[in-house]
Order: C-alpha cells, then structure tokens, then sequence
C-alpha cells in the first residue's frame, strides 16, 4: 500500500490472494472500496463514504442481469430501507462479502447446486452457512418481485444442523472473580454491573445514559427489537452508579469521552475479562443471559424475564426456567433422601 494513508481505510488479502479495501468508520456500514489503492474509482467512493453519503455499494460497477444488480437492487428497496440500522449493517457486511466472490456471476445462471456449494465451503462454521442461506434466500425472493428471474434457487433448502449453547453464560464464580479484579468506580466495573442488572445487549447498554434513569428505573427502546423495558435499578447497579459524574452523554465512554459502539464496547469489555484472568468464552452478551439466569432462579416467570430481557419470543427464555424449575427439584428430592435415610444411615 502506498504511504500516503486514508483514515479508516482498511485492507486484508482474500483467499485468493487479493488485496481488498474496506471504509469502516463507527457508525458507519462498512464499505468495500474499488482498487487500486488511490487510484480514480477508489478516491471517489472513499470521499462519498467519508462525507456520509456513500453510494449504493457496487452502483458504479454492476453488470445488468448479475447478482451484483441484484444487490444493489435489494439495498435500494422498500424491504432494506425498513430494516432497522444494526439489521442493515449485518446484511450488508454479510451481502459484501458475498458480493466480493460471485458477484460478477449471472444471476439467471445461479442453481440449487450453487446455492449447496456455497454453504458446503462455510460447512466448518455452520452458523455462517445459515446464514448466507437466509440472505441468498431473501435477495433471490426480492429477484422474484422485481422480475430479475422467475425462481428462487434457494428455496427448499435445509439448514445444516448443528448443536451450539451459543455465547457461553457467566457463572456466580466468574461474576465474582470479575468483581474482585474490577473494584467500583472503574469503567470496567460498571459495563459489568449495567449488562447483568439490566440485561439488555450491549448496543443498548452502548447508548445508556443519565437520561434514561426515570423513576427509579432504567429506560431503554432496544435498537434489535423496538421493544421498550424499563429496568428496575437494583442495588449492585445504585452502587455504581452514585460513583459517576454526569459529563457525558453514555454512562460508559471511551477514553477521549465519546460513546462506545456496539461492537467497540464489547471488543473493549473483551479486554477486561481476559485482565480479570477469565475464559475468553465469556462476552457482554454472556452478562445477558446471566441475567435471564438469575431471573429464572429467583423463580421468575417467562413473561416477566421478558419483561426485564425484552424476549419477543419466549422459547430461550422458557429453557432457563426449566433449568431452574430442574435444580429445584433435585435439592427437593435430595432433602427427601436425607430425611428419609439420614437418620438410619447414622445408625
């Protein structure tokens, strides 16, 4: 790369060997950029990205009748323009990505077996095969609707199955380990405390501030859902919070004062578990379901997990409960051995 340097440029070698450009600036969608590196098509996309008004990725090198036109088709409907924007940045890294390898391809030449052979080559990382399944699928649908091809070769098929307990859960040890490390008035402390009193995702608790405490409660419009919660503030969360100032807009900034994104915050957070010695499994959305755990173990219902959680279904919500409901019973059932045993067994 040459020396002169563009802020928030970024650049890594593809698996064939070819070097990429990315514009990715927080709170931006992340963008690729056309090669050369400063070269006429690179400085212009780069200028529109850095003055916030990027054009429709591709537009200025799609081929009519190829999956890039259907991409930008599908970035400048109705459906993508609805999504809400931290849906729209997941698509569009996901779409870019697959632009990146097919999509110079003809659309009408794509096939059931091609849809196949891209989620075989991900088959390591089921999650992701699924996912491109799920876009190749909604991109082929709006093909449909708008007349680029007559079918959807995506249709009918299965996703891989796999079995995954998703982001790991904290534990009452891992929670205390942390809080040994971490003592009250650290940032680090606080993030800890906001994600397991609250249980809100850590985009939500990006965003949390003085002005969202309301009656002795916190209130939060959750940016994946739309859901409104308002959070009891319990203790453990009191006590933090009486430790800080009111000079910035999100009760956890970074270093130079401004709010955390999403990904920022929970890439720093990163940091502070590995400093407190923990596993690397554990994760600010982690802090999330120890909250829906200790709901369910204090004897919370469903719906009043859902209440604090925002869950719009309940199906995880329902597997904590009978986790409690299943510990329960077994000290149930172990205080009836005793007392039913324990007196002869001493004989």
């Amino acid at each position: 790369m040459p020396c002169k340097p563009f802020p928030y440029v970024q650049q890594f070698l593809d698996r064939h060997g070819r070097l990429r450009f990315y514009f990715r600036k927080p709170g931006y969608p992340r963008l690729s950029l056309p090669g050369p590196y400063g070269g006429p098509a690179f400085l212009a996309a780069y200028q529109a990205a850095a003055e916030g008004r990027p054009k429709p990725v591709g537009a200025s090198r799609t081929v009519p009748g190829s999956i890039n036109a259907l991409v930008v088709s599908y970035y400048q409907s109705a459906e993508f323009k609805s999504l809400r924007p931290s849906t729209a940045r997941v698509y569009r890294n996901i779409l870019e990505r697959f632009r990146e390898e097919h999509g110079a391809k003809g659309l009408a030449d794509m096939e059931a077996r091609h849809v196949r052979a891209i989620m075989a080559a991900k088959a390591s990382t089921p999650d992701a095969a699924n996912r491109i399944l799920g876009l190749v699928s909604l991109i082929m649908d709006h093909a449909v609707a708008v007349g680029m091809r007559p079918d959807n070769p995506a249709h009918g098929i299965k996703r891989l199955r796999h079995k995954s307990e998703g982001f790991a859960t904290w534990s009452e040890s891992d929670i205390e380990t942390y809080r040994a490390h971490w003592a009250l008035g650290s940032r680090e402390r606080l993030a800890l405390e906001l994600a397991l009193n609250t249980g809100q995702r850590r985009g939500d608790i990006a965003r949390m501030g003085w002005q969202h405490v309301q009656g002795g409660a916190i209130h939060v419009r959750q940016s994946k859902t739309g859901a409104t919660v308002a959070v009891p503030v319990v203790r453990e969360l009191r006590a933090v919070l009486d430790t800080l100032s009111r000079d910035h807009l999100t009760f956890i900034a970074t270093a130079s004062g401004a709010p955390f994104s999403a990904a920022g915050i929970g890439n720093w957070f990163r940091g502070a578990i590995r400093a407190a010695g923990l596993s690397d499994k554990l994760s600010m959305h982690g802090l999330r379901k120890a909250a829906a755990r200790r709901l369910a173990e204090a004897g919370c219902t469903t719906h009043e997990i859902a209440s604090i959680t925002g869950h719009k279904t309940l199906s995880e919500i329902e597997r904590y409960t009978r986790e409690a409901e299943r510990a329960r019973l077994a000290r149930t059932a172990s205080g009836k051995v005793v007392q039913a045993f324990g007196e002869k067994s001493e004989e």
